[in-house]
């Protein structure tokens, strides 16, 4: 079973950045799919960004689009979500996410959050 953790979540005001990582102790993200997630109060669940397992391929939402960066680093075994420009609407407990490709997911870690206030 992949267990993702999540660190680097906290407090910003609007136009501070974040940068997020996802990894997994014991095992290589290399392989996988890695999408960050996040949900803010009352809402669903929305995707943010996704890395997959192919060298390139990234995919965005609209809202995050030019201000949210996602990479990944071997090296590290992490998958980080760089934030610039945050906004009060990208206030939430972001998650990261594994599968075997962007469009489905099979392990999630527990989220991390990111509070952005003035």
């Amino acid at each position: 079973q992949v267990q993702l953790v999540e660190s680097g979540g906290g407090s910003v005001q609007p136009g501070g950045s974040l940068r997020l990582s996802c990894t997994a102790p014991g095992f290589s993200l290399h392989y996988y799919a890695i999408g960050w997630f996040r949900q803010a109060p009352g809402k669903e669940r929305e995707g943010v960004a996704c890395i997959s397992s192919r060298v390139g391929s990234t995919n965005y939402a609209d809202s995050v689009k030019g201000r949210f960066t996602i990479s990944r680093d071997d090296a590290k075994n992490t998958v980080d979500l760089q934030m610039n420009s945050l906004k009060f609407e990208d206030t939430a407990v972001y998650s990261c996410a594994a599968g075997w490709g962007c469009d489905g997911m099979n392990y999630w870690g527990k989220g991390t959050l990111v509070t952005v206030s003035s």
